[in-house]
């Protein structure tokens, strides 16, 4: 390859091809422990990462005609975005979801949703992303049921579940069951896909959402990092060997328009965890050492005031991801700090990595920050930080204890205060907002959900529960109670029962009812 003047671009470089230089710190090669020039030693000199748009809003009707256009677009992978009643077990027709229905995703209340979801998109031929937590287990049923009947098995499925309830409980709160049962789900989950659907990414632990909430890149890193380290802890002390699960641990981060901070950031965190993975839980296998991340472009950074500025922050905070090096993007639409994303929207932030991926020269050569002085600087400085926020949470008994006590959310909520004083103050500039405001800003056409999907999803919920066999229904959730009061695993009568066509809520109850609902104890 070369530049634009006709000169080499070489694939990789490093110390040898300066003169008179040496790093400050050892870095290794691309591919090899401690990964933190990157996971893979071409990374995308072979092929550019996984390009996603989250959407998903209103009935799976209209989700499935956005997916088709995203894809017709050129997105690589699907992810895909459920309503509130949805992630929080509750189907469409319960009181609480009444005025959530279809808002903020896609409302999928059984089988039924899940097929129409994916009608038309063969899914042995996409990689699909669920950001789905409590109830990731059912989404993750229905749609290899889904798949199934499509005629694709088990193991040509390939994709994510988020799957991260830690991470709820600290900067969310769409959790469902108490820690430790919560915790038995997603080893479960571990199990049930090593057997069932050995491609799939059985968790994605995110960072992401504790950033919407406030973090620092450091407390984002540290405290997502902690909860990896419970969630390894909790499948190791289930009787699993770290290298069969390990490999298809996941992790899911924000980039923000700090470009070097975010680029020293995801370095930092790989070479952490590959410390972590080799010398306290003696992982073996390279692959079970790999931090591979997805990376959204930050939302809460987004601005009402002149949305057209945030397609200018997406390009910068992509760009910090690519040159990071994560493995798969979803960069934001620039209307999403004012409603759900146009079409044409949508269509620009996806236009956005095609540019950065087959435009500019970043997917030339692996890693090209390596060797600057100030993004190796900031990686060392970034993981020392790290490291003694870990020890923090470990001092208070590890991720789990230290929601309990409130640690983490309050660490947060303190750095989410700061930065709000210094919006406010002017320290801290937002273009648009703070300096460089318009006196008045330009009409704005927002994409609004129909208000007709809650009755659509209700009556569709009395159809189905009329066509069924109640019994057979009955019978299945009979055994999901009895798994989740034994240690069988839990999610193959989970199967049976989604197949039966019971619905989300149904399912999740049969589990409320032997686990109870977590209530959060306020700490001051």
């Amino acid at each position: 390859m070369t530049t634009e003047s006709g000169l080499p671009f070489e694939p990789v470089y490093g110390p040898s091809d300066l003169d008179d230089w040496k790093p400050a710190t050892a870095l290794g090669e691309p591919g090899e422990f401690p990964f933190t020039r990157g996971v893979y030693p071409s990374m995308y000199t072979g092929r550019p990462w996984t390009m996603r748009q989250y959407a998903g809003f209103g009935n799976a009707e209209e989700s499935n005609a956005r997916y088709r256009q995203l894809l017709d677009s050129g997105t690589t992978g699907l992810s895909v975005a459920f309503d509130l009643p949805t992630q929080m077990g509750y189907d469409s027709d319960h009181p609480l979801a009444h005025g959530e229905v279809g808002k903020v995703g896609v409302a999928i209340d059984t089988i039924d949703d899940m097929r129409i979801l994916f009608s038309g998109i063969p899914l042995d031929q996409v990689s699909t992303s669920m950001t789905i937590n409590s109830p990731a287990a059912i989404l993750l049923l229905l749609y290899q049921l889904v798949a199934e009947e499509q005629g694709v098995p088990g193991d040509a499925l390939n994709g994510t579940i988020q799957n991260d309830v830690l991470k709820e409980y600290i900067a969310r709160g769409t959790y469902i069951y108490p820690p430790a049962q919560s915790l038995r789900l997603v080893t479960d989950i571990f199990t049930y896909c090593r057997e069932e659907l050995p491609r799939w990414n059985t968790i994605s632990i995110s960072g992401y959402h504790m950033a919407e909430a406030g973090a620092t890149p450091v407390q984002e890193v540290a405290f997502t990092l902690a909860n990896a380290v419970e969630y390894v802890r909790a499948a190791v002390a289930s009787g699993q060997h770290v290298d069969d699960f390990a490999p298809r641990l996941a992790f899911f981060f924000v980039a923000r328009t700090s470009l070097l901070e975010e680029i020293a950031k995801f370095r930092a965190a790989r070479r952490i965890w590959a410390r972590i993975m080799r010398e306290e839980f003696g992982a073996e296998e390279p692959k079970s050492q790999m931090l591979r991340f997805h990376t959204q472009t930050a939302g809460v950074q987004l601005t009402a005031q002149q949305p057209e500025i945030n397609l200018v922050r997406v390009a910068i905070q992509a760009l910090g991801a690519v040159l990071g090096g994560t493995q798969s993007l979803h960069t934001n639409s620039y209307d999403e700090a004012i409603a759900l994303p146009t079409e044409k929207a949508a269509r620009l932030a996806l236009r956005t990595q095609q540019v950065l991926a087959y435009e500019s020269d970043v997917t030339k050569t692996v890693d090209p920050f390596a060797g600057s002085y100030a993004v190796e600087a900031l990686t060392d400085e970034i993981e020392e930080a790290v490291d003694a926020l870990m020890a923090q949470v470990q001092s208070r008994g590890g991720a789990v204890a230290s929601i309990e006590q409130g640690f983490q959310k309050s660490e947060i909520e303190k750095s989410a205060y700061q930065v709000a004083r210094e919006i406010d103050s002017g320290e801290r500039v937002v273009v648009g907002v703070n300096r460089f405001t318009l006196d008045e800003e330009e009409p704005y056409e927002p994409l609004r959900v129909d208000p007709t999907i809650e009755e659509q999803q209700r009556a569709r919920l009395e159809r189905i529960r009329a066509e069924r066999d109640q019994a057979a229904v009955d019978d299945a959730l009979a055994r999901i109670r009895e798994a989740a009061a034994g240690s069988d695993n839990i999610l193959y009568p989970m199967r049976d029962a989604l197949r039966a066509r019971a619905t989300v809520g149904e399912v999740s109850d049969a589990l409320r009812d032997v686990w109870g609902v977590y209530q959060p104890t306020d700490v001051f």
